[in-house]
């Protein structure tokens, strides 16, 4: 088996002492199926529990883990940004520390490189969906929400808040050293800036597990998603992702 690196896993995680064992154990199980190095990259964003500590107590199980731990909280954003420039893999994916995408579907993506160097996890094309589906309400402002996000920032992405994204270690560099969101709506520019760097951008279906315990606030988040989305598009006029 090749030494070098073929696939980095940057998991971001805040207050998930209680959780963070699910992607761990999955992603000791995924990579074990695998001829291929695995690397594993924990970015603890300033939490108050011993979220980095769980983390650590897998240094012996898995092959190539990295815990890294921050002083200043930066929001989910700013923890993936900083995993990402960190990752030394050929094709680096983001996940959520709770497995909501369990880690195995990176398959889905995978299949797809090196024809596309951002192939990014759907929830709302052909084999996507969610595991238990939403009630109407939640549907429609998901997709409502999405259809502004689209016209403001990035159109024709069907699915730009799914927390399971896979770039090629170029395309990974090029687009999140750009980044300047660090909260939950640093997806819409880090896809934003991927299409104007001329990257084409691939939506795979994957299957999506809701987690009753997410800190995701829809109405709040929602809004805040919206002002990010106008901000992006002004930088774009702007210029400031050349």
């Amino acid at each position: 088996m090749s030494e070098k690196i073929y696939l980095s896993i940057v998991i971001p995680a805040y207050r998930e002492e209680g959780r963070i064992h699910k992607i761990l154990d999955a992603v000791l199980k995924f990579e074990k199926t695998k001829d291929y190095q695995v690397e594993t990259i924990v970015v603890v964003d300033a939490s108050p529990d011993n979220t980095a500590g769980v983390a650590r107590g897998y240094e012996d199980k898995l092959s190539h883990l990295k815990v890294m731990e921050g002083r200043v909280n930066k929001g989910k954003g700013g923890a993936v940004q900083e995993g990402m420039l960190a990752a030394s893999g050929e094709y680096i994916i983001f996940a959520d520390a709770d497995n909501s995408t369990p880690i195995e579907q990176a398959e889905k993506l995978l299949k797809y490189v090196p024809k596309y160097e951002v192939v990014i996890g759907s929830r709302y094309v052909h084999d996507g969906r969610l595991a238990v589906p939403q009630s109407f309400v939640r549907r429609l402002g998901s997709r409502g929400l999405n259809l502004i996000v689209q016209i403001l920032a990035v159109y024709g992405v069907k699915d730009t808040q799914c927390g399971f994204k896979l770039f090629s270690q170029k395309a990974a560099k090029e687009i999140f050293s750009r980044q300047t969101i660090t909260d939950f709506s640093f997806d819409i520019e880090i896809l934003a800036i991927a299409r104007k760097l001329g990257y084409k951008i691939k939506e795979a279906g994957v299957i999506w597990y809701d987690d009753p315990h997410s800190t995701v606030a829809p109405i709040k988040d929602g809004i805040k998603a919206v002002k990010d989305a106008w901000k992006v598009r002004q930088n774009l006029i702007a210029g400031k992702y050349e």
